[in-house]
């Protein structure tokens, strides 16, 4: 099943830090659900003025049990860069 992730960032003056920090682990992360074919896209969320606010993520998982392992030791979240998860299933419009 495909899920929708919308990932905001804690806005505290040392967010953008603890992101950089383990951004490379998160992108490692990210290329190892690809490879499992749990990865579709994803991306930052940015403010008007170019800032990284957040992530998007589409996922594939068998259920958000599965999904659910995954993000809670994703680094983001370990890190604490990411404060409010919204996770919704998502059905793509095949045009």
């Amino acid at each position: 099943m495909l899920y929708v992730i919308h990932a905001y960032d804690f806005t505290d003056e040392q967010t953008l830090e603890r992101r950089l920090a383990v951004r490379p682990q998160h992108l490692d992360t990210a290329r190892r659900l690809k490879a499992e074919g749990h990865f579709v896209m994803g991306g930052a969320l940015l403010s008007p003025e170019d800032k990284m606010i957040g992530s998007l993520m589409v996922v594939n998982f068998e259920d958000e049990t599965s999904l659910r392992q995954w993000l809670d030791h994703d680094p983001y979240v370990q890190g604490r860069v990411w404060e409010k998860i919204d996770v919704k299933p998502f059905r793509e419009a095949l045009l």
